[in-house]
């Protein structure tokens, strides 16, 4: 047979759809790519636990009041125009039959059960709590818009709570934050809430604003491992000469309520400590008792999950190898846009029964906002920091947003902002009936 009795047949053959897990860079992008290209009897169906896309890379920002929540996330149905072909489902896949090409979704109507022809994971991964003592109790994590909101309210909340205390030691612990791991979510927490703390000590008079101070806890002797060198030490000289205190070769054991003790048997008086090392692998990943690889699902090259028909997964819940140089595909959100790129080719070919590709991908660079207009890059080979990273950092990010109208709404706030003091507005979601507010 032909291709082209191949695509007539496809064409006219009905067939279960195809199903993307996952509302994040990766299965948001694969969802734009396959909806354009769909045969009129292909559905594709696209399931998250929440209707909207969420920004990672801008939570930092969030946890340092430069930007509002509701700037680091896009609503999904924005994100691909109405269509009988394509259809979006907020449920959490509560199961998975690999067998039988099912899986049970459990939505606002109750449990619903979808037969595939292909499905794809890109549900991403989750914080992981149970690497130091005390972590899961005491230490703040920083994975969702939640989690930011959290810790902005911490902050607001421990520096409310410095006006009304004198004891010393108190003042001194509660206003130290002290953030462990230097890496990219590391040193942009840590630029974000240094220069957060010292605009908003403008409203906060009777606070002494050396009460207030930032550490970061670094395991090896220098900050962004995955950067060059230079670009590293660079990023320590900004945040260190803006009253950051960086630790380098220095490992937490233990997390209490208001203390972090050291390897070497110190301790640091902090009444607050936020984690932005180790994630953990997805439940539903793990439910499927598939090979895992240090919290990542293990993929053929062209994405394609081995002796398990149907099935693919990309993004930071799968452990990808770059055929371009053998190596594992870092947790990125350049990566994950490349990769739906790339499998959306795949699919289509495997519908059409071509041989598949596998995924190769050179790296255009990295970029870090550490603080207010501050930023640093390594955009092809090219060193820069400053003003023109942050901006460089910001532009990315503001490509990949949907819609124009977006787009617009958001320069102007983020312009805004620019030329204005951090926010100082503690969001309380609570209810009129409830008597727990947060």
């Amino acid at each position: 047979m032909s291709y082209a009795q191949q695509d007539l047949l496809a064409m006219t053959t009905p067939c279960n759809p195809i199903v993307i897990l996952g509302g994040g860079f990766a299965g948001t992008t694969l969802l734009k790519k396959l909806s354009r290209r769909l045969c009129p009897n292909q559905e594709l169906i696209l399931i998250s636990e929440e209707s909207y896309s969420t920004f990672n890379p801008l939570l930092p920002e969030v946890v340092g009041a430069s930007i509002f929540p509701a700037q680091v996330v896009a609503p999904i149905r924005e994100m691909f125009p109405p269509s009988r072909n394509v259809r979006f489902i907020m449920g959490e896949v509560e199961t998975i039959n690999t067998t039988d090409k099912t899986l049970v979704c459990e939505t606002l109507k109750g449990p619903h059960t979808i037969n595939y022809d292909q499905l794809i994971l890109a549900v991403g991964s989750r914080a992981k709590l149970d690497l130091i003592p005390g972590m899961a109790e005491f230490a703040l994590p920083l994975k969702s818009v939640g989690d930011a909101v959290h810790i902005r309210n911490m902050v607001l909340r421990r520096i409310a709570r410095m006006e009304l205390e004198t004891d010393p030691r108190l003042l001194n612990s509660l206003g130290h934050f002290c953030i462990i791991g230097g890496g990219f979510s590391g040193v942009e927490v840590a630029g974000e809430l240094i220069d957060c703390l010292r605009q908003i000590c403008h409203y906060y008079p009777r606070v002494n604003p050396d009460h207030l101070s930032v550490s970061i806890l670094q395991g090896p002797d220098r900050l962004l491992l995955e950067l060059p060198e230079a670009l590293g030490h660079a990023t320590a000289d900004s945040l260190s000469s803006r009253g950051v205190k960086i630790l380098l070769n220095t490992r937490a054991v233990e997390i209490n309520s208001d203390c972090v003790t050291l390897a070497d048997g110190s301790t640091l008086n902090a009444a607050t400590v936020i984690s932005t090392i180790g994630t953990a692998t997805n439940k539903l990943i793990e439910s499927l008792g598939l090979p895992i690889n240090r919290g990542r699902l293990v993929t053929e090259m062209d994405f394609s999950v081995k002796g398990t028909d149907g099935l693919w997964a990309l993004g930071d819940c799968a452990q990808v190898i770059n055929s371009h140089d053998n190596e594992v595909c870092p947790p990125t959100a350049q990566f994950a846009v490349r990769q739906a790129a790339q499998l959306a080719r795949n699919l289509l070919a495997h519908n059409k029964g071509k041989p598949t590709q596998p995924f190769a991908y050179r790296s255009q660079g990295a970029m870090a906002a550490i603080g207010h207009k501050k930023g640093i890059a390594l955009v092809l080979g090219i060193h820069l920091s400053g003003l023109a990273a942050w901006l460089l950092w910001r532009a990315y990010y503001l490509l990949l947003m949907p819609t124009l109208g977006r787009k617009v709404r958001i320069f102007v706030e983020w312009t805004w902002g620019m030329f204005f003091r951090a926010d100082i507005t503690h969001l309380r979601f609570n209810r009129s009936t409830d008597n727990n507010p947060r």
